[in-house]
């Protein structure tokens, strides 16, 4: 009998390999910008085409390589980052495995262009299918170029099951983001079919973080630095009132090496427990730093997944700092008691005797016995108690109930009850025991009273400011109802205009104005998909975008009120309206006013004129509102005129 197991040629062992490492053409790209920056690169392009199926171009101005080291570069197991199996457990670099290269020129078509800064000349060498073409002399730059042409040209099954062009485009610059994330003092550029998307400057952590992500998140990055014996960490987290319902803006970083770990996320969303809403998840950029030897990246092909010897310790640290710095930062709200009205909560003190009210029982009262008298005789309008005659009539409980005389029925009255306050104690029983009837002292009482809310109601109605004087930035004092006030004039601009554009969208009415030079943005991968689902919404409010695709959109107008200064940062904000958890169609429009509204309110010019100021009084007055913000802010302060004698002495 033949034998049957046999030994595959080397080709096809690369082809099965490239299964695990090179799963998609985003896969190629995080390979080869790792290689570039193992090479000490300072400037790294990357260009692809077609989703990276038609081409995927690396260029770098690293150390290059020789003509020997480009052909050795596509043998499998060849490297230069290890030599033995302990520097597995002393990296510092990204790359190890030596397959990377080997599986992608196995299901491609590769050409690598490089030179060494002390070479005048530099190598061109192709190889197809994993197998090696040809290699000459060319005159190159220093650095590596890698083209990477047809990746899975010769496995047709893995070529018909592959996504669409525009899904591996958006993996694509995630790997891209990632990479740049961590190497902030390399510079990086990243084009789609020719055309630039990221171009970024070496910057620091934070700047880069801005750049990646967007201007929009520049204000709501709290630092991270905690330093301890076991590891130690840096970064940025995000505040908890910009959490959002899709964590595309996650980041663990371990050595400069991305990862994910679902037990590590944990630690930091235990830390924002109670602080965002349910099904939100905040923002994080967390770099870790730990001894090699403490650390295994050597789990799966992709090295996406990590090991630490000191996991459990590391999840406490990292749940610990993430709360501290929520704390520091004051992005977890303190306690805020209000003193202005303080309670006199007495003492106690030597010599001083303190007495409860009397209490007492109507033992006495039976309407059965004789001498009672029936309900056919005449009320009288006095109370009796024994031999002693009242003839109060009963007034006011401490409740604000008025209590008439009963209907001659005698009971016994204490010290309190004979004043004409009923006890506590004795209120149920009492009011099921007799019919109450008003007296006419409480109906003339209940009469004023009445008259006069109406008439303060119509008072307030029918108020409105007077001589409004500026007195600083965005402050003016005016008179309001005959009261001394100050008006804080962001806030009154921010609610006419909340009412303004809360109108708009429940009439369905857009004032839109066109822009001179449309303005070129690019979003990501979920706030782009984002605002296609709400793209009616957005026109609503007077936005006119036109999508261009991979994330890039085109705004041709925007709301009338608004700045085209600031058109990306109302847009970012818009979002994350649409990004919380709310189904309610009204509550959805109230949040969209309130974020117009405060697009608005920040345009509000610091030094108005007094005729300026006393127009946005008059048009608060007519609107109602003159009280809060959408967000619950007081829009005035009345200054009274106790408080004025008190500071005059």
């Amino acid at each position: 009998m033949s034998d049957r197991i046999k030994l595959l040629p080397e080709i096809v062992a690369n082809q099965i390999a490239a299964g695990e490492v090179v799963e998609e053409p985003s896969s190629v790209v995080k390979e080869m910008m790792e290689n570039s920056i193992d090479a000490g690169a300072s400037c790294v392009k990357v260009n692809f085409r077609n989703g990276g199926l038609e081409l995927i171009q690396i260029i770098d101005n690293g150390c290059g390589m020789s003509p020997v080291d480009a052909r050795m570069a596509f043998d499998r197991h060849a490297t230069s980052k290890i030599s033995t199996l302990d520097d597995i457990y002393r990296l510092h670099t990204f790359g190890f495995r030596g397959e990377a290269l080997a599986s992608i020129a196995a299901i491609s078509q590769v050409e690598l262009r490089t030179r060494q800064c002390d070479e005048e000349t530099g190598t061109e060498t192709i190889i197809e299918g994993g197998v090696f073409r040809s290699q000459k002399p060319i005159m190159t730059e220093v650095g590596s170029q890698f083209l990477v042409r047809n990746l899975f040209y010769n496995v047709p099954a893995r070529r018909k099951f592959t996504q669409e062009p525009s899904k591996h485009a958006t993996r694509i610059k995630a790997e891209f983001q990632r990479v740049a994330l961590c190497n902030p003092e390399v510079e990086f550029e990243l084009y789609a079919n020719d055309a630039p998307i990221y171009k970024l400057e070496r910057a620091s952590l934070a700047n880069r973080i801005v750049d990646v992500i967007g201007k929009s998140i520049k204000n709501n990055l709290l630092e991270i630095d905690a330093d301890t014996s076991i590891v130690r960490l840096r970064g940025y987290i995000g505040r908890p009132s910009v959490a959002k319902r899709r964590n595309n803006e996650q980041f663990l970083f371990v050595n400069g090496r991305f990862f994910k770990s679902q037990y590590l996320n944990k630690a930091i969303l235990k830390a924002y427990e109670k602080l965002i809403p349910e099904g939100c998840f905040p923002s994080f950029f967390i770099f870790i730093d730990i001894d090699p030897d403490r650390v295994d990246v050597n789990v799966s092909p992709r090295k996406t997944e990590v090991k630490f010897a000191d996991m459990e310790y590391v999840w406490q640290i990292l749940n610990a700092a993430v709360r501290e710095t929520l704390a520091k930062t004051g992005a977890v709200p303190l306690l805020d008691f209000d003193n202005e009205s303080d309670i006199e909560i007495p003492i106690s003190q030597q010599g001083i005797i303190y007495s409860e009210p009397k209490s007492a029982s109507i033992s006495g009262y039976n309407p059965f016995r004789e001498g009672y008298i029936s309900e056919d005789d005449e009320p009288s309008h006095t109370a009796t108690s024994g031999n002693r005659s009242a003839g109060r009539s009963l007034t006011h409980t401490p409740s604000g109930l008025a209590s008439a005389p009963h209907h001659n029925k005698e009971f016994a009255l204490d010290e309190d009850f004979d004043r004409g306050y009923i006890l506590p104690s004795q209120m149920n029983d009492t009011m099921s025991d007799f019919d109450f009837i008003p007296s006419a002292d409480f109906e003339t009482e209940s009469m004023d009273t009445s008259e006069g809310m109406e008439q303060e109601l119509e008072m307030q109605a029918q108020a409105h400011f007077e001589s409004a004087c500026c007195i600083g930035n965005y402050m003016a004092t005016a008179l309001y109802g005959g009261r001394l006030v100050v008006v804080d004039l962001r806030r009154a601009q921010e609610q006419l205009t909340y009412e303004n554009y809360l109108q708009r969208l429940q009439n369905c009415s857009s004032v839109s104005q066109q822009l001179l030079f449309p303005q070129l943005l690019t979003l990501s991968n979920d706030d782009y998909s984002l605002l296609e689902e709400n793209e009616i919404e957005f026109a609503s409010l007077g936005f006119d975008i036109k999508f261009a695709g991979d994330g890039n959109i085109e705004v041709n107008g925007i709301p009338a009120d608004s700045d085209s200064a600031e058109a990306d940062m109302l847009i970012y904000e818009l979002l994350r309206v649409f990004d919380t958890p709310e189904s309610a169609v009204e509550v959805r429009r109230q949040n969209l006013a309130a974020a117009m509204a405060r697009s608005v309110a920040r345009r509000v010019s610091p030094k108005m004129s007094n005729s300026e100021a006393a127009a946005l009084l008059d048009r608060l007055a007519e609107s109602g509102n003159v009280s809060f913000t959408p967000a619950g802010k007081a829009i005035m302060a009345e200054i009274s005129i106790e408080e004025l004698r008190n500071k005059l002495g």
